[in-house]
């Protein structure tokens, strides 16, 4: 083999001939094959660089990729090919029913914030008492007889509206509720206690209210105790009533038979369910065999009884069953009026706090009296008794007055 383009080559003998006979192409012969001149580094291009060079190399561009087929069509008339369902898991599940919850309680609240009946109950004047340690709610039970129709007050012993002679109250309790880990207190006030009534002298502190109504009351009471306070809370007779026998009656045990031609109750002693006529008795009743200190032991019922209605109102077996949460939902509008600065938050604070009257959790006292008449306060005592609760303290044990 020489190397080079100068026409140099190798002779090669001839093959002798084929005896097929095959014709050979004219000007070749069949014996003689040319030789591959091998290129010299360097010198020229080799006939295998056309099939040899590398992809991608300069002035060529990939082949271009298989054109995408598209998926194949359905016959017509055939069914579309049904999506998989989308399987809701245990969380999903469980924020769906959060969120509904949050949505019904929600509901719930505004419901309550614009039904309930406001009234302008506490107001600034001069020398009103300073604002102190913890808060103070004045919590009234009126004889209102509004909304009650001539059955309502034969069943529930009211008497007319003509009997009644002006609004009065029989109950009238300060709640307080302190800001450290003191007990809360809930103080009665007897109704016939001798106070001074701004603008009407020395009169009895139910006269008050009959007077003036709300504001006035609350001013009396800040008056005569130096307590500021700070929320007011006002049920009448048809209203408390209603919601007892909105949450199926109150269990209470009573200690003693309670027969009261005045509000016409009978109750055997014992434990038992109150339904709202036979409860609304139990607190109003003064005349009884049972109630021999007249109106303390009425005062001491009605603190038991507020005790045992707020705890069942907070109990699962109210708050989870339909057939009394909501007839208490409905029933709360009516029977409850508060200061045009309360809100439900605030009604919520005060029935959690009271929760514990019924296990020993919550203070209940009268204001120390010098009498069975309860109409003129121990003046020390009750001074004692007003300073634990401006700043917060234990109350003295010999202050307590069940």
């Amino acid at each position: 083999m020489t190397y080079g383009g100068d026409g140099g080559g190798r002779w090669v003998p001839p093959r002798p001939a084929q005896p097929s006979g095959r014709p050979q192409p004219p000007g070749r012969s069949r014996g003689h094959q040319p030789a591959q001149m091998m290129p010299l580094p360097g010198r020229g291009r080799s006939p295998y660089d056309e099939r040899t060079r590398p992809m991608g190399s300069r002035g060529e561009q990939p082949p271009p990729p298989p054109p995408r087929q598209a998926p194949p069509r359905q016959p017509e008339g055939a069914s579309p090919r049904p999506r998989r369902r989308r399987r809701w898991g245990i969380g999903r599940i469980l924020l769906t029913l959060l969120l509904v919850f949050v949505v019904f309680l929600a509901g719930i609240w505004v419901y309550l914030e614009f039904s309930i009946k406001r009234i302008d109950a506490l107001a600034n004047y001069d020398g009103r008492p300073a604002a102190a340690s913890g808060t103070n709610w004045l919590i009234i039970g009126s004889d209102s007889r509004d909304g009650l129709s001539k059955e309502d007050e034969a069943r529930l012993a009211t008497g007319d509206k003509s009997d009644a002679g002006g609004a009065r109250t029989d109950t009238i309790m300060v709640a307080h509720i302190p800001d450290n880990s003191t007990k809360p207190t809930l103080l009665s006030l007897p109704r016939d206690s001798q106070v001074t009534v701004p603008g009407h002298g020395t009169t009895k502190i139910n006269a008050a209210f009959s007077i003036g109504g709300a504001p006035l009351l609350a001013r009396t009471v800040e008056g005569a105790t130096g307590l500021r306070i700070d929320h007011y809370a006002e049920i009448g007779f048809g209203g408390f009533a209603n919601i007892v026998d909105g949450i199926g009656g109150v269990d209470m045990c009573v200690d003693k038979d309670m027969n009261d031609p005045m509000t016409g109750i009978n109750i055997k002693a014992g434990c038992q369910s109150l339904d709202g006529r036979s409860a609304l008795g139990f607190v109003r009743t003064r005349y009884a065999e049972a109630t021999p200190r007249s109106d303390l032991d009425r005062v001491a019922n009605q603190r038991k009884f507020i005790g045992a209605l707020v705890s069942q109102m907070a109990s699962p077996g109210t708050l989870l069953n339909p057939f009394h949460f909501f007839p208490l939902l409905s029933s709360a509008p009516d029977a409850l009026t508060m200061d045009s600065g309360d809100h439900v938050h605030n009604l919520v604070g005060l029935a959690m706090a009271m929760r514990g009257i019924s296990s020993d959790g919550v203070v209940t006292t009268t204001v120390p009296v010098t009498s069975g008449t309860a109409e003129h306060w121990d003046k020390k005592k009750s001074q004692q008794l007003f300073d634990a609760l401006r700043g917060d303290t234990e109350i003295p044990a010999d202050v307590i007055m069940k």
